[in-house]
Parts: C-alpha cells; structure tokens; sequence
C-alpha cells in the first residue's frame, strides 16, 4: 500500500510538472514586450550598423528606376532610445552624393536632414513630411529610422502557430495618412514579416521582409518589399552587404558631414 501510494503521488507530481511545462511553452508575451522586441530586431540590433542597399523601384508601367546607397547607423544609448542615421548615396548620377540625415529620439520627432547636391542646399525634413516618398520610392522617410512605438496604440488580435499579429493604430491620426496597420510577427526571430497599412478598410500599402540571413549572430532582413497602390509603385531593397558592431564615430553625425561625408565608413 505504501509503495502504491509513493507511486501514485509520483505520478501526480509529473502530470503537474508536465502541465506547467506546456504552459509555459505555450505563454504568450504581452503585446508591449512584442512590440518592443520587434523594434529592437529590426532597428537597434549590435551598437551600429553599416548596410549596402540596392533600391529598385517599379512603376505601374513596369519601368525601373534604381537607387544604390550605404546606411551608416549608431545607437547613442543602450536602451533603444536616442540613435543617428546616415543615407549616403552611390548612383545613379542624379542622385549622386545626396545624403538623408537622422537624429531619431524617444518622446519627440525626430531631426532630419536632405542634402541635394545639385543645389549644394541642407533642407530640414518637417514632421509631417515624413511621411512621404523617400526619394521617389514607396518607402518613405519614416521608414529609413522607423516608427516610435509610443506613437501608436498596440492590440494583439492573433497568434497563430508561426506569427503574433498585431493592430496598431495612430495616436494622433491627424499626422498620418492611415488608419491603422497590422503587423506579422515572426514568433522565434521577432522579424516583421508582413505590414499591411488600412484606410478606409482598404489596405493599400504592404510591406513583406522576402529574405533573412543570420549575420554576426543577428537575424537581419537582406531582401524587403514595399508596394502602395496609391503611390502605384513597387520598391524592393536588396541588402548587398550588412556588418555590425563596427565602432562607428558618433561625431560622423554632424551637418557639416552632409557636404563632405566621411567616406571611410561608406566604402
């Protein structure tokens, strides 16, 4: 009877232990930790970064135009808050030595910048402009540096067995030309996978992230997508080269490099 009873309260003991396991296994994050981990993955991985882009943009004609630029970016804290970005473009010609600045922040819009060669003229980016084309593409100036996550409102409307999805909607609607948009979230890497931007219960702007590479142990989007049926334009970016953890200068970061860029790290 003893050893019955041993062995009945030994079983008990491992469905117990198996339940809080699955439990576990199946907890879901709250939507602020995932929103927060999916910032982090897509905009503050390794203190700095350096990227190769190739822009191709198609029109509804199926004409292309291409754009080949270098982004250098630093984190300035280590709590992904306050970071700089620097847009440097290659070719084509008319676009050449063309830089897009950014000092993004938490809590406050961002500072930016547009050097126009050509003109030899530094135009300050207004706040309600960043919301439009980047150089003549489907992605615009927002989303070089990303969205503050304190700018939106962030409900968790599905799990499904590979994706959080979440619904995020603007706090001041005013300085946006959506209503709301969803995002995929990929459960293990955190990656945005998918974007989809509503208006009107239309959605007509979606991003997709077409390839991820594993570079210095960061999971990184080397190929994304972004079509607007409202712009009617198609843009792919093809990461040709991605590094971290470079020890980029934060003095880089300054206007008078707009004119005279810091061509050692842009190489």
């Amino acid at each position: 009877m003893k050893y019955a009873s041993q062995l009945t309260a030994a079983l008990m003991m491992a469905v117990v232990l198996v339940g809080q396991y699955a439990q576990a296994q199946d907890a879901t994050p709250s939507v602020d930790e995932i929103v927060k981990k999916t910032n982090h993955v897509a905009y503050y991985q390794g203190k700095d970064g350096r990227a190769r882009v190739k822009m191709t943009i198609t029109d509804k004609q199926g004409n292309t135009r291409e754009r080949e630029f270098t982004i250098l970016r630093r984190n300035m804290d280590e709590n992904d808050g306050e970071q700089r970005f620097f847009v440097h473009f290659h070719r084509p010609a008319d676009v050449r030595d063309m830089v897009f600045m950014v000092w993004k922040y938490v809590g406050k819009d961002d500072n930016r910048w547009l050097y126009l060669p050509a003109l030899d003229v530094v135009r300050q980016i207004a706040a309600s402009d960043e919301r439009t084309s980047f150089v003549g593409s489907s992605f615009f100036y927002e989303d070089v540096s990303g969205r503050g996550i304190d700018e939106d409102n962030h409900e968790l409307v599905e799990v499904t067995n590979d994706y959080y999805v979440i619904r995020n909607t603007p706090k001041d609607p005013s300085r946006v030309e959506f209503d709301a948009y969803k995002m995929y979230i990929h459960k293990s890497t955190f990656i945005p996978v998918r974007i989809e931007f509503e208006k009107g219960g239309n959605v007509y702007r979606v991003g997709e992230a077409l390839k991820v590479e594993d570079i210095q142990g960061y999971k990184t989007v080397t190929k994304a997508r972004m079509n607007d049926t409202n712009l009617g334009l198609d843009t792919t970016l093809e990461y040709l080269k991605v590094e971290y953890d470079l020890g980029i200068p934060d003095n880089i970061f300054a206007e008078r490099f707009l004119r005279r860029p810091p061509m050692e790290y842009l190489k």
